[in-house]
């Protein structure tokens, strides 16, 4: 490892694996020197397989160790919070995977440590390194639409339609399981960040698949009460509306779109790839009175590589995002005030549920107080 590069720890080896790994591998300033598996057994596989110095089951000497200066967690979401907790209070810079925890509370206690200990946050939210989504903000920014009338955001797609998918803890609420949890969190950050904040939102979660095989238990039917379909209408704080649709159960949905209507023109962005959430984004666009028109990209927003799996590409940008902060000793977004607002946006959709009703949006700044 040269002086210049940064040591990374990997905890996590699902996504971790898939993604972060690789993505490491391929930025020139990071180099993965341990990964952490509660089996000590597929710690060393996954090491070995990808030329990985240490393998460990203790996630307490990993951040111990000297050669670490920053840990990616990409575990289940009920994991997140111990074990970012950890790593900050080591002193650790951090890579998060959404969702950011199991509640808002949880992430502002993170927030906290994190500004103790003077460590930089970037959270995975890869859509805002998408040259195509980057396209579409520079000319929401431009005003190509004018006053915005109607935002409409349908994110359909079959990854858990078929029933006999296997009971795990994406079944499980308690765990942190759900289309809420997996895409939403996606949804309320890029809201944000294209829109403006959320003033208020009413929401409503269902669950079509009420009972999943175990496989572990021979494959005994066990409870699902994550949601897999969820329904939000808000009104952000200029008072645009915003309806999100989302489903995980939906056979031959139309996979992931953003539309925007306002007085002087239209703008659609969507992917209808079911196998890549990343690969097949493109960009429409119509001035007022005119049919939808293909937008090029920009080749100054082009990936300098991209590879057969589309969520490495931006992977690696949030992995670029990360070490410039810890360069400059920053927390710029997407950080842990971005996952925090996400987080919360997540806890009043299930509050509202609860209610059966519209819940307000407190002022993030106030929440963090």
């Amino acid at each position: 490892m040269t002086n210049n590069q940064i040591g990374v720890a990997v905890v996590g080896t699902g996504f971790g694996e898939k993604i972060h790994i690789p993505g490491f591998a391929e930025h020139p300033r990071t180099q993965v020197v341990a990964v952490y598996h509660r089996d000590l057994a597929k710690a060393k596989t996954i090491a070995e397989a990808h030329g990985i110095p240490t393998a460990s089951d203790s996630l307490g000497d990993i951040i111990t160790m000297r050669e670490v200066q920053g840990v990616s967690i990409s575990t289940p979401p009920f994991l997140h919070y111990e074990m970012a907790k950890m790593v900050l209070t080591a002193g650790k810079h951090l890579l998060l995977e959404k969702p950011t925890t199991m509640n808002a509370a949880e992430a502002r206690s993170l927030y906290q440590i994190a500004a103790n200990k003077h460590v930089t946050i970037t959270l995975d939210f890869e859509f805002r390194f998408v040259p195509a989504w980057q396209r579409f903000k520079e000319l929401l920014e431009d005003n190509y639409c004018g006053q915005k009338r109607l935002i409409k955001i349908d994110w359909l797609v079959s990854s858990r339609a078929d029933a006999n998918r296997p009971w795990n803890w994406y079944a499980q609420k308690a765990c942190g399981g759900g289309a809420l949890g997996a895409v939403g969190s996606h949804a309320f950050d890029y809201i944000t960040w294209l829109f403006a904040p959320i003033r208020r939102l009413c929401g409503f979660l269902s669950t079509a698949i009420p009972d999943r095989p175990d496989p572990a238990a021979g494959g005994v039917l066990k409870p699902v009460d994550a949601d897999d379909t969820c329904l939000i209408m808000m009104e952000l704080a200029d008072g645009t509306p915003c309806q999100l649709t989302i489903s995980s159960v939906t056979y031959q949905g139309r996979g992931h779109w953003v539309e925007v209507y306002g007085d002087q023109g239209t703008l659609v962005l969507g992917n209808d790839n079911q196998k890549d959430y990343i690969h097949g984004f493109r960009l429409q666009g119509a001035p007022a009175g005119q049919p939808l028109r293909e937008i090029e990209i920009p080749k100054r927003l082009d990936f300098p590589k991209t590879y057969l799996d589309g969520r490495l590409a931006p992977f690696v940008r949030v992995a670029d995002h990360w070490v410039k902060s810890m360069d400059g000793g920053t927390n710029s977004p997407p950080g842990l005030r971005e996952g925090i607002n996400s987080q919360l946006l997540m806890d009043l959709t299930h509050k509202s549920q609860q209610i059966g009703g519209w819940v307000d949006v407190p002022d993030l700044a106030s929440f963090l107080e």
